[in-house]
């Protein structure tokens, strides 16, 4: 059985209520509940939320609603936490985090994604980017070298995690966090690439000014 859960925080900082936001004039919230229904891969959907203004949307879609504590849903608490609350309370094989603030990540890509964890029969699967360019983590190369210049196109791409959408095996999560582990990489991790249009997250105004230019150019508007 695999589980779709939409997080959905109203008390977002850089972006207020993003969730409610629209791009091409619907909620991203809303826009992230349907993808999943057009996926049609999963035997239930459900929003993740301490608020009911998302249990009214989850409604008007035709999906689920779940209710996590108060003390999930400020900016202290990390999605470990609110992924094993929803986890402890669902029984499924699989969990699948799909956010809404990755709105140009695709039904198709959603589908492809969830078969692909079920193909490779991993505990954790991340969506991620290739970076094919020079990449350094406080000034030491990660994939390239001081002492030669090579051409771009020759060097090891770089996996950038983008939490577009998220795979988890309920069981090794449950189990990592019990022994005190990180869950959110519990068991054997796979990789799963995406393009930078369904890469692209909105934290900020400025990401969903970028986000309403791709999704015309994506769309050929």
């Amino acid at each position: 059985m695999n589980i779709a859960m939409i997080p959905a925080r109203m008390g977002s900082q850089r972006l207020k209520q993003k969730n409610l936001r629209e791009l091409g004039g619907v909620p991203i919230l809303v826009r992230a509940i349907r993808k999943c229904q057009v996926a049609g891969c999963f035997d239930e959907i459900w929003v993740n939320s301490e608020h009911d203004t998302f249990a009214e949307l989850a409604a008007q879609e035709g999906v689920q609603f779940h209710k996590r504590p108060e003390a999930l849903a400020n900016n202290t608490a990390t999605s470990e936490q609110f992924v094993h609350e929803f986890l402890q309370e669902h029984e499924c094989e699989r969990v699948f985090q799909v956010h809404s603030i990755a709105p140009l990540l695709t039904a198709s890509q959603v589908r492809e994604f969830v078969v692909s964890m079920e193909r490779e029969g991993v505990d954790t699967f991340l969506s991620c980017t290739h970076e094919q360019i020079e990449c350094a983590l406080d000034g030491v190369p990660v994939n390239f070298s001081f002492t030669e210049k090579t051409n771009s196109q020759e060097l090891r791409p770089v996996q950038r995690i983008s939490w577009s959408i998220t795979g988890w095996r309920r069981a090794a999560y449950l189990e990592a966090f019990a022994a005190g582990k990180t869950a959110t990489y519990a068991g054997r991790i796979g990789f799963h690439v995406i393009d930078r249009f369904a890469g692209h997250i909105i934290k900020t105004e400025e990401d969903l000014q970028i986000a309403e230019a791709l999704l015309r150019l994506r769309d050929g508007a």
